[in-house]
């Protein structure tokens, strides 16, 4: 049993290593493209119209073009102009992915034959290019976001096509907004009753998944309550929730 926890460790930090994708250079592109689309094939409680978006596909096509010709440079655009890159490049290309796959019941249905937990999943599929490199949606997750800004917020902020994910805002994000744009979608996930049942002391899985880095500076219920409506006993003890992974359309 030791040797298989040390293995999944060991995976989990390979999986959570420095990304190379950047570039040199470049300047922040306009997001007002990806804005529009959201706006109107996404609803207010963040379900998709994958069938609108595939009538728009070369809107969003264009959109994501402009993001794989303007990887962040890391030494001029600041942490904000990144943020708001990475969460609207990991946004745009999962529609990209089930449209690519559309119809599907789930984002997991489209993964590999061979599904190994931490290192082969639909989330490893390396199908664009950001700066003429490969990537995928971990990249992003986790040797980006997770790794490089230490910004727990982003969870609430980045959807995986999925009923229990967090609901996908339908603005798209951007750096001067940014701040009260992480603030309004964590708040709006943790008050969520689908999402988070706080009367009863079950919160969604991702405060599980990711529970260190929700506790770098407290609590998870110390977090949590930052933004609860009604917050959580601090001796309470908490249960997870099953999730759902069903498409989020």
């Amino acid at each position: 049993m030791k040797s298989v926890i040390l293995i999944v460790f060991f995976l989990f930090n390979i999986s959570c290593g420095h990304s190379q994708l950047g570039g040199e250079n470049t300047k922040p592109p306009f997001h007002d493209l990806f804005d529009a689309l959201l706006q109107l094939h996404v609803d207010d409680e963040g379900m998709v119209d994958y069938k609108g978006f595939i009538r728009d596909e070369e809107k969003l096509d264009q959109y994501l073009q402009l993001l794989s010709q303007n990887p962040p440079d890391r030494n001029t655009w600041s942490r904000e102009e990144q943020l708001a890159y990475w969460i609207n490049a990991y946004n745009a290309y999962t529609i990209k992915l089930i449209m690519d796959h559309y119809p599907v019941k789930s984002i997991r249905d489209i993964g590999p034959l061979l599904d190994i937990l931490l290192v082969n999943t639909v989330w490893h599929l390396e199908f664009f290019e950001i700066g003429g490199q490969p990537a995928s949606l971990d990249e992003i997750e986790h040797k980006i976001l997770r790794k490089e800004f230490e910004e727990p917020r982003i969870h609430f902020a980045i959807n995986c096509a999925s009923v229990s994910c967090p609901k996908l805002l339908n603005r798209a994000f951007t750096a001067g907004k940014l701040e009260a744009q992480l603030e309004k979608v964590t708040r709006g996930f943790i008050n969520d009753p689908s999402r988070n049942e706080l009367e009863k002391n079950k919160i969604s899985s991702i405060f599980s998944w990711f529970k260190e880095d929700f506790t770098r500076n407290s609590s998870l219920i110390a977090f949590i309550n930052r933004y609860a409506d009604s917050p959580l006993d601090p001796n309470t003890k908490i249960r997870f929730k099953d999730y759902d992974w069903g498409l989020n359309e």
